[in-house]
């Protein structure tokens, strides 16, 4: 071993739940490679020995090679390529697939930070703090340009668009400090779009998710309620309201029919572009009478309202249980 090579960072640690299986696809992709172009180059070699200019090698036309030659040649790197894109393929939808109680977290991409919102209201610049041993699913988008969220560590990287949600799914496997990068370049200072992923122990990080610090003392659904009723939505979609506009209870997640006889998932995106543009998808049976908050709610504050929408889905916490009284106390 050369002293001191064993210092350089050649790979980074691997970090994330999906880091094994990639670096498992690059290694094989390297080996596979490897292997064609140094057999290539042994042929090549040969061929140049022994038909070299000065050689006595026979140069009269040879037969053809039988049909079965080609097959097999041509057949071996089809199966063998298709394998690994499949097997690359699989890699990928499972990395993305988030789990069902996946923490959600909800990130906006800016020219040149990364503006980060936990649900219960603590807020970061930057950085990143997550729970090891749990999924996590990151809620991205874009206030500006076209950004790229990368998590080196955890082989994990996925475009942030501007009007769209895209989400990244990851389970920290190993407590520690790890670079956040935008891997897209977004503008003249994109090399200073970077941070740190906070990997922490359960504990810990409850902990650190309780002490707010000054950033915020309500969840989002709290402040998106506050939204809610600042920018008049209350007025329409609110209860006993006298104004016909589709009921918001219980709508995330379920199918909402369209105009058109269309049918969408009441998904954030959808929420978003309802929120951000009305006119867009209009439900059926109602007019297309709701305004447009396109620039004047920011991307922040329509994802505290989904939140808040969310919350009207959920079914209200249990009330705490009195004590039944003993028929024999007097």
């Amino acid at each position: 071993m050369i002293p001191g090579l064993a210092d350089i960072p050649f790979f980074p640690e691997e970090a994330g739940n999906s880091a094994p299986q990639v670096d498992a696809i690059y290694w094989a992709l390297v080996g596979i490679s490897t292997l064609m172009t140094v057999g290539l180059f042994v042929v090549i070699t040969c061929f140049l020995i022994r038909y070299r200019h000065t050689s006595e090698a026979n140069r009269t036309m040879l037969r053809l090679s039988p049909t079965y030659l080609e097959v097999t040649w041509s057949t071996i790197p089809m199966i063998i390529f298709t394998g690994l894109f499949v097997w690359g393929a699989v890699v990928f939808v499972k990395a993305n697939r988030p789990a069902r109680n996946a923490t959600p977290i909800y990130v906006v991409g800016q020219q040149w930070y990364w503006d980060v919102r936990h649900q219960n209201g603590r807020h970061e610049i930057g950085d990143l703090h997550v729970p090891v041993g749990q999924p996590v699913q990151l809620i991205m988008t874009s206030a500006d340009v076209i950004h790229d969220y990368y998590i080196p560590a955890f082989r994990q990287k996925y475009d942030v668009v501007p009007g769209k949600y895209t989400s990244l799914s990851f389970t920290a496997t190993k407590p520690g400090k790890y670079r956040i990068l935008c891997s897209q370049y977004c503008g003249t200072d994109h090399s200073l779009m970077t941070g740190y992923l906070f990997a922490m122990r359960p504990d810990a990080y409850q902990r650190w998710l309780q002490a707010k610090d000054g950033t915020g003392t309500e969840s989002m659904a709290e402040t998106g309620a506050q939204l809610f009723r600042t920018f008049s939505c209350s007025g329409c979609h609110g209860e006993n309201t006298g104004v016909h506009a589709p009921s918001l209870a219980g709508i995330y997640g379920n199918s909402v029919p369209l105009q058109g006889g269309q049918f969408v998932t009441a998904d954030d995106q959808y929420l978003r572009d309802s929120i951000l543009r009305a006119s867009a998808q209009v439900v059926a049976g109602y007019k297309p009478i709701m305004p447009s908050y396109q620039g004047q709610i920011s991307e922040e504050q329509a994802m505290q309202i989904i939140a808040y929408i969310k919350s009207l889905s959920q079914p209200p916490a249990p009330a705490a249980s009195l004590p039944v009284p003993n028929s024999s106390t007097p």
